[in-house]
């Protein structure tokens, strides 16, 4: 009896000690899950806040790489611009040296641009480099005025040059009778010579000695068939003794153009080319006007 009392007893503690035990550990269970929880909380907290910054911070990188895109797109833009003016500027420069007759390499627009500096290089700051090309655009302008207006100078003085009677009226010929006073190789006696005559061949072109507009083109006594060419300067040029005339009143004759066709039309003992030059309405010694020299009368330069 006693000893199943004592067995009951036992059996009783130890129930009695299971029970606080095990509220004990629920507790624990609990108070542990309780703090994982507001931990695991507080560091997604934390990770969406990173995550925000992140993101934040990535919108603001492409901005700015997509503001800086813009200005590099913007500097394309005008360095293409000044490499057309570059390109306009060479093709104006290389005109103006054949206008100019400008000694050949004296202006080479091909050549690099020989430039020297020291070893140590800086970076350029975007706003040093916009003004960099802002004045070098400025410089381009100015450039381009200057050499228009030198061009235009120069094609003036072109024209002039070729409004200018400066060369003989036939190819490879020779004078057979001068300027002024001579014996009439028809009626004898003396005569003033108006013009100079030139040895030709019938149907021998004849060419006009400057740029000009033809203002007469016929028949007149003594001349036979007749081309007169005014140069708009003062000056007008006379072609006489021709077989036929190739232009007609009007037209527009350039240097060395055919406007006629050499024979003994007129008062002629024989084919040739009787030329005159007029200015402002007073005939004038033609042989200060021959480009190619005064060649002396029966001196033959035919090939």
């Amino acid at each position: 009896m006693a000893h199943l009392l004592a067995s009951k007893s036992h059996q009783a503690r130890v129930f009695m000690y299971s029970r606080p035990l095990a509220s004990v550990g629920i507790l624990l269970a609990a108070g542990l899950l309780l703090g994982f929880g507001g931990r695991s909380a507080a560091g997604m907290a934390q990770v969406s806040l990173l995550q925000a910054k992140a993101d934040k911070q990535q919108a603001e990188l492409e901005q700015v790489r997509r503001g800086a895109q813009q200005e590099v797109n913007a500097m394309a833009a005008r360095l293409g611009e000044l490499q057309a003016q570059a390109n306009r500027l060479n093709a104006l420069g290389e005109r103006l040296t054949r206008v100019g007759q400008l000694q050949d390499g004296e202006f080479d627009f091909d050549k690099p641009v020989g430039v020297g500096g020291n070893d140590q290089t800086f970076d350029m700051e975007p706003k040093a480099l916009n003004v960099g090309v802002t004045q070098l655009e400025r410089q381009f302008a100015a450039s381009g005025k200057q050499l228009s207006v030198l061009e235009a100078l120069l094609f003036n003085r072109e024209l002039d040059k070729n409004a200018m009677p400066s060369r003989m009226p036939i190819a490879n010929s020779y004078i057979t009778s001068g300027f002024g006073g001579r014996a009439d190789p028809l009626g004898g006696g003396s005569q003033y010579h108006k013009g100079i005559d030139f040895e030709a061949d019938v149907g021998d072109p004849v060419l006009s000695v400057a740029d000009g507009v033809v203002s007469f083109a016929g028949v007149k006594s003594g001349y036979g068939n007749v081309v007169d060419v005014d140069h708009g300067n003062g000056y007008v040029t006379r072609y006489a003794h021709n077989s036929r005339l190739v232009v007609r009143v009007g037209d527009l004759v350039r240097v060395g153009q055919e406007i006629a066709k050499a024979g003994s039309t007129g008062r002629s003992t024989g084919a040739h080319v009787h030329f005159e030059v007029w200015e402002n309405g007073r005939v004038v010694n033609p042989r200060k006007f021959l480009g190619e020299g005064p060649t002396p009368v029966g001196q033959v330069k035919r090939g």
